[in-house]
């Protein structure tokens, strides 16, 4: 009886850790994500139950309530369960709130870190979060408003990074631009990367200016999911001297 959780890392199925492969080979359930490469589901064992419990904006298969008792009821049935999850399961993963609830009832469980695509996406696509003349910090942010009201909130506005990067943040890609900008440290002509599908061959990168990637973003009919970048390290790999 064990619940693994497992970062299956930020798109491209080669990018996901030796330990989280091994993990995925040994598990007896296999209870994963929307945005996990599906090719990884090839590695489990043939007898193995495969279940979907993915969440897209308005689209839940699972409530986060259904999938912690779900590990639960599988573990108690004396089972390994993997719990794979895009990125890192800890980055905005719940990763967190699944382990209470294990602990709580009293589950063994074991964390196997992933690539977030926070840090991933932006890397293949070139653009390094931080370098040492333009950026010295980054900030990572989700773009997603809280269904629960209660859940804290971002502003935008008051994010000082030298790097800023938003997760989920597409879908209120304008909202976001308009907070962003209330800040003093940036303006319309401030770099920002749109890129969507990381790091796997549908991937596309768009980049603008806080003053024109609403309308890029639009003219190009950007969907999730996807990464946004804002700050000077968006277009430091693209100088050339």
């Amino acid at each position: 009886m064990k619940v693994i959780l497992v970062g299956a890392g930020p798109g491209d199925e080669e990018l996901i850790t030796v330990k989280g492969l091994k993990a995925i080979k040994s598990g007896d359930v296999i209870i994963y994500d929307d945005l996990i490469n599906k090719n990884l589901l090839r590695y489990a064992k043939e007898d193995a139950e495969l279940i979907y419990v993915g969440k897209r904006k308005g689209k839940h298969s699972y409530k986060q309530e259904d999938i912690n008792r779900l590990l639960v009821e599988k573990a108690k049935e004396n089972k390994v369960v993997v719990r794979l999850k895009g990125g890192d399961p800890f980055v905005f993963g719940r990763g967190g709130e699944e382990i209470l609830y294990l602990k709580k009832h009293n589950i063994p469980y074991e964390v196997i870190p992933g690539i977030t695509s926070a840090i991933g996406v932006p890397e293949v696509a070139g653009i390094p979060l931080t370098h040492r003349k333009v950026s010295t910090s980054f900030t990572v942010v989700t773009g997603h408003e809280a269904e629960d009201k209660d859940e804290k909130q971002v502003r935008l506005r008051d994010l000082n990074g030298d790097t800023i990067v938003i997760l989920m943040g597409i879908t209120n890609l304008e909202d976001h631009v308009k907070e962003l900008l209330k800040n003093p440290r940036r303006d319309e002509n401030t770099p920002v990367a749109i890129i969507t599908n990381g790091t796997t061959e549908r991937q596309k990168v768009i980049k603008g200016t806080l003053g024109d990637i609403v309308k890029k973003a639009k003219e190009n009919n950007v969907k999730p999911p996807g990464v946004i970048v804002v700050g000077e390290v968006v277009n430091v790999l693209d100088i050339t001297k």
